[in-house]
């Protein structure tokens, strides 16, 4: 009776341990739902979320490094205080210029055709790079990458979108 008792706490307990973790990961989704920019859901594409706080005490929270990209051009005069992304594996916010980065690969990346994905551990980055394919990369150079995609990204999604509110307005005018 009381190893069954003792049993019932210690999963209860890692329960309540887990719960905690995983709302204390994602206090800054709670915070910022939507990325500045674009919109989307920072909650759905958690692996790729991105929070900047710069050091005047303003943050922005986007979905995606492209986003920050777009953040960072727009605040030249700000110094970013701390860069933090989503780790791909545990979705946990991480420090951006200590991750492992993966640029480019067979996985198309949030709102970019070329993938651009952050690792806590250099195991777990060398893990995708082996079956995605791509580059190992630091910060800058993933950063750099963002930049130089920053156009062809940007056309892709606004084309995306035309195409989206084409369809819409077509089923909005079958349904009269």
């Amino acid at each position: 009776m009381f190893r069954r008792s003792a049993i019932y706490l210690i999963v209860a307990i890692s329960v309540v341990f887990a719960v905690t973790a995983v709302a204390q990961t994602k206090d800054d989704v709670q915070h910022h739902k939507e990325c500045k920019y674009c919109g989307m859901d920072r909650g759905k594409f958690d692996f790729t979320r991105m929070l900047i706080v710069y050091d005047d005490g303003t943050s922005v929270a986007v979905c995606s490094i492209h986003c920050a990209a777009v953040d960072l051009a727009n605040n030249i005069d700000k110094t970013p205080k701390s860069i933090q992304v989503g780790d791909f594996n545990s979705k946990d916010l991480i420090d951006a210029e200590k991750a492992f980065w993966v640029v480019g690969g067979e996985k198309p990346g949030v709102m970019s055709k070329r993938g651009k994905w952050a690792f806590a551990k250099q195991e777990d980055a060398d893990a995708f790079l082996s079956k995605n394919g791509g580059s190992l990369a630091d910060f800058e150079t993933a950063m750099k990458a963002a930049y130089e995609d920053m156009y062809s990204d940007t056309k892709m999604i606004r084309d995306k979108r035309r195409m989206n509110r084409m369809k819409q307005s077509e089923e909005r005018g079958h349904k009269h």
